[in-house]
């Protein structure tokens, strides 16, 4: 009962006529950079966590959330239509929805996509409404030494999940840690690592770290390219409603996805990708029927199952957000840069000072949900016009929004400078095949890695066996323990070169 009233509590506030507008306003924008390939929700919201200062803060989180898992869906449109993923968790869905698209069956592609998604995100929403509360309760019993046990399983599992070279996805936390201790020490008050710029004594600004890796770093690959290589092909879309027996295939398969979505999306480092995947690879496991063509070449499982897990791990992504205030990928962090803006702590107690805020935001997912359906379904068309807009008018519009956006953060040019150097940075990576998720995840991570660490040592008079002494924190470095072990066997090693190949 008491989750019922908690659930009356949210739609009043996620119901309002504002609060209603900016979720629409999430899902357009979320929809748009979705179909747009190269412009991310990371980058999005970045440049627009400048704009929720003047918002309520229920405004606000509901807009960023709804940019986030209508991200989700906007990228499966391209993937399908055009062969280009909007989204890094929308690439494998390009593997049967293209086929299909290519086989005149781009109606029904789009539309197990937009329905998985839908159902997927639901049930997503659900779980965060029923384990948010016990989850919270169990945060409480988190002291300093836990707290930091559990940004070490973060950190090491944004390098076991991240795609590509282990060796570089460390290197890119280790970055990470290191621009976050820019700053001024908060025990001594010392400035460190500042190189005498003045404008450094308080840190590095994540907003300019997030544009300028993601946002002008993207545009700067983009703009490398040959002209050609952007230009978009579109496709017609004709029908969209699938036969009786492509439900019959594709209900299992959103069940399946769906499931492993929900878990997946908890763990750190980015859960939508990885759910994607192993949603996939699930269903190349499971026995063809006879009557089935086979995955790969326009099977509707291959594209439903990967759609509904990852926008179930979209979902549940909020979980150790809103419960443990523990940001699971780059988007949860921003979520946090959000969330402090507006003098709002993150973690356990957010569900006890701000109730409305919480689950305001919970509610606010369903509707969400429900205006992504109807919006991706009819509007189609729309989005595709978008692709067909040149990219010499697009990223100037970019450029400026950015230069704006971070400019009226602190009001200071020299943040402007920060996002450039920042963007070139971003640009290396890209070249070198380093994913910068991990940095932001270290950068974030790291200050508050740093703080709990010091803490814990204090408490426990320097005796660094408290983190194996306290059952909690012991567990917890004995998961990113075995993480890092299984990793490191030469099956698991082969199979995950295999899991992140994106041709």
């Amino acid at each position: 009962m008491d989750l019922l009233a908690n659930l009356a509590t949210g739609f009043s506030v996620a119901g309002t006529p504002i609060n209603l507008l900016y979720a629409l306003v999430g899902c357009l924008l979320g929809t748009l950079i979705g179909v747009l390939p190269g412009i991310g929700p990371v980058a999005t919201i970045a440049m627009l966590l400048p704009a929720t200062y003047a918002l309520p803060p229920e405004s606000a989180l509901i807009m960023l959330a709804g940019i986030y898992y209508g991200a989700q869906y906007g990228g499966s449109t391209t993937a399908i239509l055009v062969n280009l993923p909007g989204e890094s968790s929308s690439v494998i869905t390009t593997i049967d929805g293209y086929q299909m698209a290519r086989q005149g069956r781009a109606g029904p592609a789009l539309a197990a996509a937009g329905l998985g998604s839908f159902f997927a995100g639901c049930v997503g929403t659900l779980l965060l409404a029923a384990f948010a509360a016990p989850l919270t309760e169990m945060a409480f019993a988190f002291g300093p030494a836990e707290y930091c046990a559990l940004m070490v399983l973060g950190l090491v599992g944004a390098v076991v999940l991240a795609s590509g070279s282990l060796l570089k996805a460390i290197a890119m936390i280790i970055l990470g840690l290191l621009l976050g201790l820019v700053g001024t020490d908060v025990n001594s008050g010392i400035a460190r690592f500042n190189m005498d710029i003045p404008e450094l004594t308080d840190g590095i600004g994540f907003v300019a770290v997030a544009m300028g890796v993601f946002g002008y770093g993207e545009i700067i690959a983009n703009l490398a390219k040959a002209g050609e290589d952007r230009e978009v092909f579109t496709a017609k879309v004709h029908g969209l409603m699938p036969t009786r027996e492509d439900f019959r295939q594709m209900m299992p398969a959103v069940l399946r996805g769906t499931a492993l979505g929900s878990v997946l999306g908890i763990l750190p480092g980015g859960g939508a990708v990885l759910a994607s995947f192993a949603a996939y690879t699930l269903e190349k496991k499971i026995k063809r029927k006879a009557s089935e063509v086979p995955l790969g070449q326009g099977n509707i499982r291959g594209v439903a199952a990967p759609e509904a897990a990852n926008n179930a791990g979209a979902q549940t992504s909020f979980i150790p957000l809103l419960t443990l205030g523990i940001p699971p990928n780059a988007v949860m962090a921003l979520m946090v840069g959000a969330m402090t803006i507006h003098n709002i702590q993150p973690g356990p107690q957010v569900m006890t000072v701000n109730p409305e805020l919480f689950w305001g935001l919970i509610a606010s997912m369903w509707i969400g949900n429900l205006m992504l359906v109807v919006l991706n379904l009819p509007l189609i068309g729309v989005w595709i016009k978008l692709l067909t807009v040149p990219y010499h008018f697009l990223f100037p519009a970019i450029v400026l929004f950015c230069a704006v956006g971070v400019y009226t953060t602190n009001n200071a040019t020299f943040d402007i400078a920060l996002v450039a150097m920042f963007g070139m940075a971003g640009y290396l990576f890209h070249k070198l095949g380093c994913e910068p998720a991990p940095l932001l995840l270290g950068f974030v991570l790291g200050p508050m890695l740093e703080e709990y660490l010091k803490r814990a040592l204090k408490l426990a008079r320097g005796d660094w066996s408290v983190f194996i002494t306290r059952p909690l924190s012991a567990a917890l470095l004995a998961i990113a323990l075995l993480l890092v072990v299984m990793v490191l066997l030469p099956a698991v090693k082969s199979k995950r070169k295999e899991a992140f190949v994106e041709d």
